[in-house]
């Protein structure tokens, strides 16, 4: 996997249900996004990186799991000016797992939304996706 070198913002946020442990969705976080500084809020714990290297294990789970068409569908739809997001199951980010909602409701105690800020959008999105 080539990482290109573009600069970019990447910010990961999740809210905390009453019923949850905030470590835990700490954790969720770095499984999936582990060059990332981590902040806790009262009802939320978000995250920030500047590395496209953040994305690895979410580049290496489109490609090993084909799912560049799901993916790019979803970072098109929510294309505004030079961001995009998508969101990520909670849960599944605890163990590990990369799995990509198309709604919130998809997962149970809230999704992480995860926002791509950078001039250079249109060729992250084509990194993520398409090069292998």
């Amino acid at each position: 996997m080539r990482i290109p070198n573009i600069s970019c913002k990447i910010e990961m946020l999740s809210s905390v249900n009453s019923s949850e442990d905030p470590n835990k969705i700490k954790i969720a976080i770095s499984n999936i996004f582990p060059y990332s500084t981590i902040k806790t809020e009262s009802y939320s714990i978000s995250a920030i990186s500047k590395e496209l290297q953040s994305f690895e294990k979410i580049y290496q789970a489109i490609h090993n799991n084909r799912f560049q068409k799901v993916f790019s569908r979803y970072l098109e739809k929510n294309l505004e000016n030079d961001t995009t997001w998508f969101y990520l199951n909670k849960q599944a980010a605890f163990v590990e797992k990369i799995v990509i909602c198309e709604e919130a409701e998809e997962s149970p105690l809230g999704p992480i939304k995860t926002t791509i800020t950078s001039s250079n959008i249109d060729e992250i999105i084509n990194w993520m996706v398409y090069e292998n």
